[in-house]
C-alpha cells in the first residue's frame, strides 16, 4: 500500500518547483491534495494533469482568509485534512546588508517575513481545527539557511531561523493533538523568486546555474532536483514512519553543515570599501 493512502493534504506554493514535486509525490503515494498558490496559470496546468485527486485554489498565503478558504475547500471536497504543508516562500538572492538599500529595508523585510513566516503562521491557524480532528500534522519548508549562514542574505536567513522557532513553539502548543515538523532543503534547482520590493519578483533562482556554482562546493557534489527532496515530506506526513516526530527539522542539506573550514566570512571587501584605519588588536587583560 502507498505510504499516504487516503490522506488528505494541503500544500501552499504547490504549483511549481519544490511545491509541485511535493504535490506529485504525495499523489503518487495515494494522497488527495489541495494546492494554494498565487499563480493561476500554473494552477490550471497542475489541475489539468491531476484532475481526480487534486483541488486547486488561487490565493496569497499572507492573507488568513485565503488559507481558511483552502482548508474549507479541502474538507468540503475530501471530507477531512490530515496534513498541511507550508511551502510558499521567497528568497533574497543573498543580498548582503551592506548592499541592501536603506530606503527599501522596511518593504523588503515586511514582504519576505510575511510570505516566509506569516504565511506558515496563517496556515497553522487555519488548519488547526481540522488537523486536531484527524490527529494530523503540519510540515514547513525551512532551508539550510535556518541553521547556517550564507544560504541567503540577512533577510532570508532571519526568516528561516524564525520559522525554526515557530515550528518548535507550535509543536509545544499543539502536542499531543497535532505534530509539527519541518524539512530543510539545501541548494535546489527550482523556480524560487524574490521580493518585489527589491525588484526580484521576476527573477528565478533557476537562472543562477546552481549545478555549476553550488554543486562543486557541497560535500555530496551535486544540486538535487525538487523531486529529490519530496521524500522527506512523505516521511514526516506518514503516521506509520514518523509518529514519534514533532518539533524537529529534517535536514536535507547535501552536507552543508559538515563541509568544514571554508571561507571565514564574506566581509573582506568591507575594509577596502570603507577604509578601515584601526587594526584589530587583542586587548590586554586587566591585572
Amino acid at each position: 500500500m502507498a505510504a499516504l493512502q487516503d490522506q488528505v493534504v494541503l500544500v501552499t506554493g504547490g504549483a511549481s518547483g519544490l511545491g509541485r514535486a511535493i504535490v506529485e509525490r504525495f499523489l503518487e503515494e495515494g494522497a488527495r491534495v489541495t494546492v494554494l498558490d498565487w499563480t493561476p496559470d500554473r494552477l490550471a496546468d497542475l489541475a489539468a494533469a491531476h484532475a481526480d485527486q487534486l483541488l486547486v485554489t488561487p490565493g496569497d498565503v499572507r492573507a488568513i482568509a485565503d488559507n481558511q478558504r483552502a482548508v474549507e475547500l479541502a474538507v468540503e471536497r475530501f471530507g477531512k485534512l490530515d496534513c498541511a504543508i507550508g511551502n510558499a516562500g521567497i528568497w533574497d538572492y543573498s543580498l548582503s546588508l551592506d548592499d541592501l538599500p536603506a530606503e527599501r529595508i522596511d518593504a523588503a523585510f515586511d514582504e519576505l517575513f510575511h510570505v516566509n513566516v506569516k504565511g506558515c503562521l496563517n496556515l497553522a491557524k487555519a488548519a488547526l481545527p481540522a488537523l486536531v480532528r484527524s490527529a494530523g500534522s503540519l510540515i514547513f519548508t525551512v532551508s539550510n539557511a535556518g541553521f547556517d549562514p550564507a544560504g541567503g542574505g540577512p533577510l532570508y536567513t532571519a526568516s528561516k531561523h524564525a520559522l525554526v522557532g515557530l515550528i518548535r513553539q507550535l509543536a509545544y502548543e499543539f502536542a499531543p493533538a497535532v505534530r509539527v515538523n519541518g524539512v530543510a532543503p539545501g541548494p535546489i534547482d527550482t523556480d524560487l523568486r524574490g521580493p518585489g520590493a527589491l525588484d526580484m519578483a521576476d527573477r528565478s533562482i533557476g537562472s543562477l546555474n546552481l549545478s555549476a556554482v553550488a554543486g562543486p562546493n557541497v560535500p555530496l557534489g551535486y544540486v538535487p532536483t525538487p523531486a529529490d527532496y519530496a521524500g522527506g515530506y512523505v516521511f514526516l506526513a506518514s503516521r506509520r514512519d514518523s509518529r514519534p516526530a514533532t518539533g524537529g527539522v529534517l535536514k536535507l542539506d547535501t552536507g552543508i553543515a559538515v563541509r568544514g573550514m571554508g571561507r571565514v566570512s564574506g566581509g573582506g571587501r568591507l575594509k577596502a570599501k570603507y577604509g578601515q584605519v584601526a587594526k584589530p588588536t587583542q586587548e590586554k587583560a586587566i591585572p
